[in-house]
């Protein structure tokens, strides 16, 4: 889920003229609701992938090493930055969507092996058909839910898992507690990293609970966000990272302050009075992220 730079609520619904794309919208009910591929109509073979009019992903078929929404963009840093470069991972991703940080990872990373967990069939149906995957990406897509499909994985095989749930635009309570962080921990290396895409706005109670929460199982975190959604001003996106080992922090902050829309990373001491004192989310008493207001994403 991503908020700026992204199309209008019901903009797909608005068929492009000809003369102004060679591509038309496509609509398709999912499971999840209404999914929607919009071109992009300053990149050629360009799409924004919508469910129920919330934008999720944005994909580039000429150029996946691309990342146009923030939190990608993010994500791909945490990405570049988990191993030397050009070396293969092996990478867990729960949630697909339109596949955006998969294909990025198959075209900087090439002869990575990737899993990816979706549960909506039908999505990854129309993904598969109308923004196809590069044949020869070591890429498997497995249609069910993020922590069953966890935990079918072996212990110790990812190098890092991308976690970006979103089912209505809010994150599904089994998948924000320490139980699922457990799973996740199991699956890593030694040393791997985990990245979640997490979603909250005022009081920002969501986010830090969440930073408690994998603070119970992973010693060293750092947080990336926007500056107005660290004050609490909107609603918005958040990039967590966890692992056993020190993260490079220095140089994610410093990438993160330079991209398009500059956000601002935490970690240590202030991370940790972030938190405020927020208790460890655990399965008996999860609830799914807060719903976006109105308007999130216009």
């Amino acid at each position: 889920m991503a908020r700026r730079g992204a199309p209008a609520k019901g903009a797909s619904a608005r068929k492009r003229p000809e003369r102004e794309r060679g591509q038309e919208p496509v609509a398709a009910t999912v499971d999840g609701g209404l999914a929607e591929l919009v071109p992009d109509r300053e990149r050629p073979r360009a799409w924004t992938l919508l469910l129920d009019g919330a934008p999720q992903s944005h994909v580039d078929l000429d150029d996946p090493s691309y990342l146009s929404f923030e939190y990608q963009r993010r994500l791909g840093h945490v990405i570049d930055l988990c191993a030397p470069p050009n070396q293969p991972l092996q990478v867990v991703h729960l949630g697909g969507g339109a596949f955006t940080l998969a294909r990025y990872i198959a075209a900087t990373r090439p002869r990575s092996t990737q899993q990816i967990v979706e549960i909506d069939a039908a999505l990854v149906q129309l993904v598969r058909r109308e923004l196809p995957l590069d044949p020869q990406a070591r890429i498997r897509v497995r249609s069910t839910d993020a922590r069953a499909g966890l935990a079918k994985i072996q212990d110790g095989w990812a190098d890092l898992v991308i976690a970006d749930v979103f089912s209505g635009a809010r994150t599904p309570a089994h998948l924000t507690s320490a139980e699922f962080l457990g799973e996740v921990r199991r699956v890593l290396k030694p040393g791997g990293r985990y990245a979640a895409n997490l979603a909250d706005g005022p009081p920002l109670a969501h986010l830090r609970g969440q930073i408690a929460t994998a603070a119970s199982l992973f010693p060293e975190l750092a947080l990336a966000a926007d500056p107005t959604v660290w004050r609490g001003r909107r609603f918005g996106n958040a990039v967590l990272v966890a692992s056993d080992l020190p993260i490079a922090v220095a140089e994610l902050t410093r990438r993160v302050a330079s991209d398009p829309h500059p956000g601002r990373v935490e970690h240590g001491r202030a991370l940790a009075d972030f938190t405020g004192g927020a208790a460890v989310v655990t399965d008996e008493g999860a609830k799914p992220s807060p719903a976006p207001p109105p308007g999130a994403f216009t």
